[in-house]
């Protein structure tokens, strides 16, 4: 049996490629994926295919995938809603992407693939696309086949349903990819990073790549050295955050309660009512007080009209009379007592209605002032208005030219006030009703909490007693530990020179523990470097086993062809002997 030369060798490449085992080296990626590891190791040993008639089962997709390829084709009768799940998909990604019904171009397809494999981290692996994605596909195992005649024309109706059903199997896939990523937790990602780590440092020990491997190693020290920057930064983040989230609470505790809240809101609102209330009810009062002194400024001014009207018959009756009459100095003189009497009932009538123009005078400015009160009172009731919030949008809007209390003030705000003031006012009853029995249920725990602190002051005042007990106690164990420090003093200064000789003792025995570690690491070293070596023989030897058991097999195979050759000769001789 022929032995290989010794030193430390790998199995060389070519070897496990003609064993049938092909490792593949996964590329480099900007971040870590969940699909970033090798998918064609196989389980079996291919030393042990080579000692057995058995095929390797390394290497190549599982023998169903093509019957279970037809299966998932999408239906006619689905594609249309496939096509819009693709699309809702990819109008949520940059750039989005929309394929048209029925047959979409070929450049949208095939940005589309990119981008579906780019939001799952693949889009480096593909160079050319009609070359490298149905490898790909078959690396992810994915059921359906496409061939590169459906990639080179990828939007002819023979080959879109294929190509449809890959691009809604690639779309599940990245959905449940985003999914992952969006419900990992930290320890979760870190534990991916590990398993990952772990299956490229692998692959890349079968690949014998040694600088790759001692690079990767370094990558990840360097990467788990920034993680653990960034959670310790982070942590003081959150310890510096404590203090300002304390304060908050702090004020959230100080802060009233809802329920005084609630309380103080319905005050306000109540004493706005009340207010609204008696501004409304002051100016129907005073409203009702200038209609009544209008009526009565009105009936005067229609005595006075006529009075007016009878002295005006009277003068015609007496120009009549007059003409109609001879003239003698008695009537003359009567006629002028008549004229002075008439001139003195004119300057009376004069006098009355410079008072009456006076009093209308007055009047008019008094109607004036009480309009602008009724201005200033219509603001301050649409303020009022506001602050209750009745939702209908009324405003009280005054009229100058009215001539009547219902013009000026309008005939809407008995029909939209007094039904929003009503419900208002049914909406604070039911409020003050449950505000009542969140109050009684307050007083029930007040009176509650009341017997509580009744029994811990209680409590209070025995603990108390018992305090003033132990504190007397405490006294007297003074007075007995001061005794004691005294003896203990001495016996620490033994201690402490006990201490000093142990101390001395100690440095000597860690002295002897370092030159003792150091020459245990060198030891190890040895014993690392001869276990290697013992493996790298061992190895070596398996290989050599292998190949004697080939070449015995070769052998064997020619003896087992000899024997047979030389049977058929013995046979195809004793067939002619016994012909003859």
């Amino acid at each position: 049996m022929a032995m290989r030369g010794g030193g430390r060798k790998r199995m060389p490449r070519s070897y496990i490629d003609d064993a049938g085992a092909t490792v593949r080296r996964p590329a480099p990626s900007p971040s870590p994926s969940i699909f970033d590891y090798p998918t064609t190791i196989g389980r079996e040993s291919d030393a042990s295919s080579l000692c057995s008639s058995r095929p390797s089962s390394a290497g190549g997709p599982p023998s169903h995938a093509s019957s279970t390829a037809a299966s998932v084709i999408v239906a006619p009768s689905d594609r249309a809603a496939c096509l819009r799940a693709i699309n809702s998909y990819l109008a949520s990604l940059t750039p989005s992407i929309h394929l048209k019904h029925p047959l979409p171009s070929t450049r949208d397809i095939f940005e589309a693939l990119r981008l579906l494999l780019g939001n799952i981290g693949l889009d480096y692996a593909l160079s050319e696309l009609d070359r490298d994605l149905p490898p790909l596909l078959a690396a992810l195992r994915c059921p359906i086949k496409l061939t590169k005649s459906a990639l080179k024309t990828p939007s002819t109706p023979h080959a879109w349903p294929s190509i449809l059903s890959v691009l809604h199997w690639l779309t599940q896939l990245a959905r449940a990819s985003d999914y992952l990523s969006s419900s990992q937790s930290p320890p979760r990602s870190s534990e991916y990073d590990i398993q990952g780590y772990i299956v490229r440092s692998y692959s890349l020990f079968l690949s014998g790549d040694d600088e790759a491997a001692a690079q990767l190693d370094a990558e990840y020290l360097e990467m788990a050295e920034r993680h653990a920057d960034t959670a310790a930064q982070s942590f003081e983040a959150l310890e510096s955050e404590v203090p300002q989230h304390e304060a908050k609470l702090r004020e959230i505790a100080a802060a009233p309660s809802r329920l005084e809240a609630i309380e103080a809101e319905r005050a306000a609102v109540v004493e706005d009512v009340n207010k609204f209330r008696n501004v409304v009810d002051n100016f129907s009062e005073k409203m009702v007080k200038m209609r009544n002194s209008l009526e009565e400024k009105e009936r005067e001014l229609e005595v006075k009209e006529m009075e007016r009207r009878k002295l005006d018959e009277e003068n015609e009756g007496l120009r009549q009379r007059v003409q109609g009459q001879a003239m003698s100095m008695r009537d003359v003189e009567r006629m002028n007592r008549e004229m002075q009497a008439v001139e003195r009932d004119i300057v009376d009538g004069e006098s009355r209605r410079n008072e009456i123009e006076e009093k209308s005078w007055v009047f008019n400015t008094e109607v004036e002032r009480k309009y602008r009160e009724i201005v200033a009172m219509a603001e301050q009731c649409n303020q009022a208005i506001r602050k209750l919030k009745l939702g209908n949008g009324f405003q009280l809007v005054l009229k100058d030219k009215g001539s009547s209390a219902a013009e000026v003030m309008g005939v809407d705000y008995k029909t939209l006030l007094k039904p929003a003031l009503s419900a208002l006012s049914e909406e604070l009853k039911k409020s003050m009703a449950s505000n009542l029995e969140e109050l009684i249920d307050l007083q029930k725990r007040s009176h509650s909490n009341d017997m509580m602190l009744e029994e811990k002051r209680v409590r209070c005042s025995s603990l108390q007693e018992q305090i003033q007990e132990a504190d007397a106690r405490m006294d007297m164990l003074k007075r007995e530990m001061e005794g004691h420090a005294s003896n203990c003093a001495s016996e620490a200064e033994k201690s402490l020179k006990d201490f000093a000789m142990k101390q001395e003792q100690v440095d000597i025995l860690e002295k002897e523990a370092q030159e003792f570690l150091l020459k245990s690491k060198e030891k190890l070293q040895i014993v690392i470097r001869e276990s290697g070596e013992e493996t790298q023989l061992c190895a070596q030897e398996l290989l050599a086993l292998i190949d004697s058991v080939s070449q015995y097999k070769e052998f064997m195979a020619s003896t087992i062809s000899g024997i047979r050759e030389g049977t058929q000769v013995v046979a195809a001789a004793v067939k002619e002997a016994s012909i003859k």
